[in-house]
């Protein structure tokens, strides 16, 4: 199975197979940023769907993450301040 490369410039993805160096070299001097991803796949297109796939997988975990790192210290807050209120009573 063929592994691809992937190059992206402004919201343009081109798939390229890895053994293609003089196409990926165009790519770059037309301003293209190669992706670090490299994906075996049966043809170009899956081998983008794939990309979506991890692209997609990627900007939810750094949501999921971002979620959390706000939610952890407001929890803590709360915490804090609940077992302050409860420690005044006794």
């Amino acid at each position: 199975m063929p592994e691809y490369s992937f190059f992206i410039k402004n919201k343009q993805i081109v798939a390229l197979n890895s053994s293609e160096q003089e196409a990926a070299s165009q790519l770059i001097e037309q301003g293209f940023e190669k992706q670090f991803e490299e994906i075996e796949a049966i043809n170009e297109k899956r081998a983008l769907a794939r990309f979506a796939d991890i692209r997609r997988d990627k900007a939810t975990d750094h949501h999921n993450f971002m979620a959390g790192a706000i939610a952890l210290p407001l929890i803590g807050v709360m915490t804090a301040a609940a077992n302050k209120l409860i420690r005044k009573k006794e």
